[in-house]
């Protein structure tokens, strides 16, 4: 996606937060009540504009900065068919400049008072953020609110941004070594729905074809106050801030709340395998997928601990096997919305994946044997108590981190996600809840189900002749 960065230093942002209680007398998992009141506790303050604009408001006094972010719920997931890339060349239009802020005054007005601004387009949003010093908070909301309400979408502007977006798709993805893979291409093979399973970074023959209506069509579709959600962060005053909010955006005309099409996908009752040969990569690629269970439910918290117990960490069960053991790679990547995010900001079908190189010389089938010791042993036995508040301790970890990532960028992102996809920004808090709640019984039952070989899906990368290399074959 598009990077913006302008210059200058985000300040930290930190939450002054408990231990968690993940385990109790003989590691068994910690109460509900107890995880609720000893974890994470970020203040806040949410309400909704009369046009259906959503507002979170979260203060905190560890630097003179605020962050400023704007969410809006359209992604590359649900972009216009045959307009693949459209999400994301209306996301670079969103910096051409507003009505009343032509291109170049959002960028030098951030820049001039020492801050920093980024968007990005994902599954299912597409995010705006300024961070800069708590005086220009009240400037970053009238550009904001500016540019939601009157962006510039012009034949020039649009004819500009086509030549951005395809000189990016072509040098960031077609000439590079493992191109799409995997970030396309698995969820291209593991899904059947199109809106989870076609080409979002973009056909340029698509991107070249967009024309000024549509751009237009897509704004007043999808970037509405109904259709969105502001988080401001950092050193605030809560009613002075929510007057400038009503001041700048409460004006704008409501209108109803964009209705969804259908991004369902259908229960995988038989594995994928696809494979194809890139001449620029310099080592055989393997990757595969399972669909997960559904954001927020009690299987959906066991994935996420079944993630880091098998993926994440050299102490991970998978890194052990492939790099440790078997030798096959130096090292394993996996997550939930691997690349795209993490396993809370996304809205629909999601896969679990895992990738890495390897030398050619271990075969597609040598591999699948390795990951296949590995996930059999997980479904056919237990987790024992140690490993569970292990794999706990590091979600934990991670979590955590997010939150207190550089210019308060991950707690913006989860208080607008759970706005956006759930009302109710509030739920960040109880997060570790539903973790802790997650039995040996309840993995074990998640991995049967989703860890399953009929609900995988294997993508190979084979080098070219330019290496020398020769096909793998199936698998």
């Amino acid at each position: 996606m598009k990077l913006r960065t302008m210059c200058a230093a985000a300040a930290l942002a930190a939450f002054a937060v408990a231990p968690q209680a993940w385990a109790g007398p003989g590691g068994k998992p910690a109460a509900a009540a107890a995880a609720a009141n000893t974890g994470l506790k970020v203040e806040s303050q949410y309400f909704t504009l009369p046009n259906g604009l959503r507002v979170v408001l979260a203060k905190d006094n560890i630097a003179p900065t605020v962050t400023v972010a704007v969410y809006y719920g359209i992604g590359f997931r649900i972009e216009p068919k045959e307009r693949t890339g459209f999400a994301h060349l209306f996301e670079h239009l969103m910096f051409q400049g507003s009505k009343n802020a032509p291109k170049g005054v959002f960028d030098t007005t951030i820049t001039n008072s020492g801050g920093i601004n980024n968007g990005s387009t994902r599954f299912d949003f597409t995010n705006y953020f300024e961070v800069v010093p708590s005086s220009a908070l009240e400037r970053m909301l009238w550009l904001e609110a500016d540019r939601m309400a009157n962006p510039v979408i012009d034949e020039t502007v649009l004819k500009n941004q086509q030549g951005v977006v395809g000189n990016e798709v072509k040098g960031n993805v077609l000439n590079q070594p493992y191109s799409t893979w995997p970030w396309i291409d698995l969820p291209m093979l593991a899904n059947t729905n199109w809106y989870n399973s076609h080409n979002f970074y973009g056909d340029l023959a698509e991107i070249e074809a967009a024309t000024v209506e549509d751009a237009k069509a897509f704004s007043e579709a999808f970037y509405r106050p109904s259709n969105a959600v502001l988080v401001v962060a950092g050193d605030i005053d809560y009613a002075a801030t929510k007057a400038m909010v009503e001041k700048y955006f409460g004006w704008m005309p409501a209108k109803p709340a964009v209705t969804l099409p259908d991004i369902s996908e259908p229960r995988q009752t038989e594995e994928k395998f696809k494979s194809r040969v890139d001449t620029k990569a310099p080592k055989p690629g393997y990757a595969f997928g399972y669909h997960v269970p559904k954001r927020g439910t009690p299987e959906w918290y066991a994935m996420g601990l079944i993630d880091q117990i098998l993926v994440q960490g050299n102490d991970s069960r998978l890194y052990r096997k492939i790099v440790q053991e078997a030798d096959i790679s130096g090292d394993v990547d996996g997550g939930i919305n691997l690349g795209l995010g993490n396993m809370f900001d996304y809205n629909g079908p999601m896969l679990w994946s895992v990738n890495f190189t390897h030398d050619p010389s271990h075969t597609t089938a040598q591999i699948t044997a390795a990951v296949d010791s590995v996930i059999d042993e997980l479904i056919a036995k237990p987790v024992s108590a140690a490993e569970l508040n292990r794999a706990r301790t590091k979600m934990r970890s991670q979590l955590y981190s997010t939150i207190d990532s550089s210019g308060r960028i991950g707690l913006i992102n989860l208080l607008a996600v759970y706005a956006l996809f759930d009302n109710d920004p509030s739920a960040i808090n109880r997060i570790e809840e539903g973790f802790a709640k997650v039995t040996p019984k309840l993995i074990r039952k998640t991995a049967r189900e989703y860890l399953r070989k009929t609900n995988r899906s294997i993508y190979v990368i084979e080098p070219g002749a330019a290496q020398g290399a020769k096909p793998q074959g199936g698998k």
